[in-house]
């Protein structure tokens, strides 16, 4: 099927953006009505950022899993919806299509209704890159279920953290994981974070590894066994049939969990309708997708990308989505350029940090590996530094595809600046142009609007554009605050941001106390705390420096009275301490113990300094003599790593 609103021209796309500035309410409605809606709505938008208060197609009936399934079944039935490719290359891969997704999501759905899951009940996602996993997703928003992913990585204390916080009575897992050479213990790690938890009632475990678990009698049950059950229920006579629950346009469909510059976890919810609307809109445009290609978004599904283009932008597009169990160095550096010659890859959507890693590895993986399928190259989760986007654009694009430098957030649910494949102009470390609806502004420090190109500023958002998060669950004042609060009426990205002499915008990075590690946000308070609690540290302070591979690099800065003399031994355990709190990714890669911190009078660490020690800009730190101790710094600029 042709998307009628899919931007093929630089006039089109003029034209759609400035549509979609004059008159969003008719350029919105006009994109929806490509949906399968129970009712239309009443009210396009209703919005003001002082609240925050967002509705977008306000009175609509829908579920999104009949616009992701159900209404391609009568034309693409047979066409594959998911490509699984496991994590060892040995194993064989699976085909899903749309039928089959459809007889699977019906089951799972059932699944859940059979073990007292209901509408609006939050259920908590561990699992591997399974097919499984979509199938948890979409069985959820097939029974109106709020579904939560968390990433495999995270350790038991942050899951019973996003537990604690989402008030989750549900949990999907599976006995383990494979990644690379790891086999991860899923359950085992569930196990742990529901220690002392007096709220889950069931957990539903599906068989991956066949690692020996726990089961305990009256909460834990298998997914085969379930699974099975459900199959009698919704299948009679070869017809599968699980009705979809009617939803209203705003009402929740997932929490998404994401640091914030405090340590508790910041809940992102996103709601059906808009969601929906935008994931697909952006998928069809940026990439440009036509029917019959293979689309591989390398992501993991614990992180937005995966949500809204491995699963929500795709499905709804009727699109083949390529998953992919493992990592791209396993079995070695060159099993992405494998998957890609094996299932004849059209679309290649990855982070920077992965280019950057296997640029490493030189171009010795990519001998003989026939790449000519693709077509587009897209990367995702940073901005990406000019050597590897020529890298990139050379040596797995052989100069013959568009390469995508996409912008967005978890909270913005789907790509805002990036430009569209083929359609308008790439610049190497530019996100170039926002999508239409996406009203992009920077200010300065005061909030003053900065006009004109050839300047730099932080960026913010003036408009809401229909995948905006609505709300931080459970607290919806602090949705406020991070990010209505800051500047007057717009929506405050975080980032810095820069736009050359033709509008193209380029980021610069974080301006606030959060991280960018290979694509995933981390908070430093976060990791601070996770720090503080190791029994020798008296204090911390985390910034982020330059990091080849991962963009960004944890750098702590620790004051220490513990009994260790061995400083690497010290290091390790501080590192290992991190990793259980919050999860192997959020290890610092530098330890520097100190004897003090530079502090304002008042008591306030001055990180601006720190950073740029970290940074190696030792030369210029500005004023130190207000510090309560202007001698620490001299210390800590010796100390170095």
């Amino acid at each position: 099927m042709p998307y009628s609103y899919q931007v093929r021209s630089s006039e089109q796309y003029q034209e759609a953006y400035k549509k979609s500035v004059v008159d969003p309410e008719g350029f919105w409605a006009a994109v929806a009505e490509n949906f399968y809606w129970h009712k239309k709505w009443d009210k396009v938008l209703d919005w003001n950022f002082t609240e925050p208060k967002i509705e977008w197609f306000s009175g609509a009936r829908l579920n999104i899993t009949e616009n992701c399934i159900d209404r391609h079944l009568a034309t693409m039935a047979d066409q594959p919806a998911i490509i699984w490719e496991p994590n060892n290359p040995d194993e064989r891969t699976r085909t899903v299509t749309y039928a089959s997704l459809h007889k699977r999501v019906c089951q799972f759905a059932q699944v859940l209704k059979n073990n007292g899951v209901k509408k609006g009940d939050r259920v908590c996602i561990y699992m591997g890159m399974v097919p499984e996993l979509a199938y948890a997703i979409l069985g959820c928003a097939r029974i109106g279920a709020v579904h939560s992913v968390i990433f495999g990585g995270f350790s038991a204390q942050s899951i019973a953290d996003r537990l604690e916080d989402a008030k989750a009575e549900f949990i999907v897992t599976c006995d383990g994981a494979y990644r690379g050479g790891k086999d991860i213990p899923l359950k085992s790690v569930i196990d742990d974070a529901l220690i002392g938890n007096k709220t889950v009632k069931r957990v539903i475990v599906y068989t991956r590894t066949r690692t020996p678990v726990s089961m305990i009698k009256g909460r834990d049950v298998w997914w085969e066994d379930e699974m099975e059950f459900a199959e009698t229920q919704i299948e009679k006579d070869g017809v599968v049939s699980f009705p979809a629950e009617e939803m209203d346009a705003e009402d929740p469909l997932f929490i998404l969990y994401t640091s914030g510059s405090t340590g508790k976890p910041k809940g992102v919810v996103h709601s059906v309708a808009g969601y929906m609307v935008w994931a697909n809109y952006t998928f069809v445009n940026v990439f440009q997708y036509r029917q019959g290609q293979i689309h591989f978004c390398t992501a993991d599904i614990g992180w937005i990308t995966g949500h809204s283009y491995i699963v929500y932008g795709p499905l709804s597009a009727g699109a083949t989505s390529l998953m992919f169990e493992g990592v791209p160095t396993y079995p070695d550096a060159g099993r992405f350029w494998d998957i890609v010659d094996k299932h004849k890859v059209n679309i290649l959507y990855t982070a920077p940090t992965a280019i950057r890693s296997l640029m490493g590895f030189g171009t010795a993986p990519l001998a003989g590996k026939d790449l000519s399928s693709l077509q587009i190259l897209g990367t995702v989760g940073e901005p990406i530094n000019e050597e590897a986007w020529h890298w990139y654009d050379e040596n797995v694009g052989k100069k013959k595809c568009p390469v995508v430098d996409t912008w967005w957030q978890t909270e913005t649910g789907g790509i805002l600046i990036s430009n569209l494949a083929g359609v308008t102009p790439s610049k190497p470390t530019y996100a170039t142009l926002p999508l239409p609806g996406v009203q992009p502004v920077l200010v300065d420090e005061n909030g003053a609007i900065i006009e004109g190109n050839n300047v730099s500023g932080n960026l913010c958002i003036k408009f809401p554009w229909p995948g905006i998060l609505r709300t931080t669950y459970g607290d919806h004042e602090r949705c406020r605050l991070n990010y209505f609060s800051t500047y007057k009426n717009l929506y405050f990205t975080g980032d810095g941001c820069l736009r050359d002499e033709a509008g193209n915008y380029r980021i610069t990075g974080r301006v606030d106390d959060v991280l960018n590690v290979s694509g995933h946000r981390i908070g430093t308070a976060e990791v601070e705390n996770a720090i503080n609690m190791h029994t020798g540290v008296v204090e911390s302070a985390v910034v982020g420096y330059p990091h080849d591979i991962k963009g960004q690099g944890i750098y702590a800065y620790v004051i220490y009275n513990g009994h260790h003399e061995d400083e690497s031994l010290r290091r390790a355990d501080i590192a290992q301490t991190v990793a259980r709190v919050i999860g192997a990714i959020a290890k610092p890669d530098k330890i520097q113990f100190v004897t003090g911190l530079p502090k304002t009078r008042s008591g306030k660490i001055m990180r601006r300094i720190l950073r740029k020690i970290a940074e190696g800009e030792t030369a210029n730190l500005g004023d130190t003599t207000t510090l309560l101790d202007p001698g620490v710094v001299e210390e800590i600029k010796n100390g170095k790593l």
